[in-house]
């Protein structure tokens, strides 16, 4: 089957980004949208294949990305200066192999979790949204799709989801600090030790805290 062109995936008469913004207006947690260059929008929405009648493909055309909870969440869209990755480059969409195949990864936060949509690569129901979880190093079921994802991070109680992950400075830190790097943080968060607060946090590349956790020390540790 040949590829959609833009015309087809762009849907003007039910746009997803109006629902979005519904969203946004309920949201406990701040959200900013990042603006986008409109070529880059288009790219990332044709090598997504997905309309823009679904939120995803609404952020992915007309944002750089979302930053919730004063950043602490980053979810994915066309690209920005604050948010240098966009859904199709992090996920390496129009260069195979897949930065994760069977799954496309949507989002992340500032201590190196990373959030993915199921395709099948992910053990678990395909169409949910999984979280790679610093402290297990783990895949765990968040949310039943994107949409729902979506409301949870706006609407939900992100502060009891990351109880034992934050620490005091940790709204002044996080908008310090750049969105394609999170916090590396020693004893590492799976490993026993102190609270957050009183374990070494600096910010790296959130390509090395990819290859880290997800890659490397899950077969270190055969998990």
């Amino acid at each position: 089957m040949s590829p959609k062109t833009i015309e087809q995936l762009v849907d003007t008469t039910e746009p997803g980004m109006a629902l979005v913004h519904e969203w946004i207006k309920d949201a406990k947690s701040t959200v900013e949208v990042l603006g986008v260059d409109p070529a880059a929008g288009r790219r990332t929405l044709l090598a997504l294949q997905v309309t823009s009648r679904s939120p995803m493909g609404a952020i992915a055309l007309e944002s750089g990305g979302l930053l919730i909870d004063s950043g602490w969440v980053r979810v994915l869209g066309g690209g920005h200066d604050r948010l240098p990755r966009s859904l199709n480059e992090w996920n390496r969409l129009e260069q195979p192999p897949h930065r994760l195949p069977g799954a496309l990864l949507v989002g992340d936060d500032a201590i190196g979790g990373f959030f993915a949509l199921n395709g099948g690569g992910i053990p678990g129901p395909v169409g949910h949204v999984f979280y790679f979880a610093p402290d297990s190093l783990r895949w765990e079921d968040v949310a039943a799709s994107y949409s729902e994802w979506l409301r949870f991070l706006m609407l939900g109680d992100l502060e009891r989801f990351y109880a034992d992950n934050r620490w005091g400075s940790w709204r002044v830190d996080v908008q310090q600090m750049p969105g394609d790097r999170a916090f590396s943080i020693y004893p590492f968060p799976f490993a026993e030790g102190p609270p957050v607060g009183e374990r070494s946090r600096r910010p790296v590349p959130l390509e090395e805290l990819w290859g880290l956790y997800v890659v490397d020390l899950p077969k270190q540790l055969g998990r």
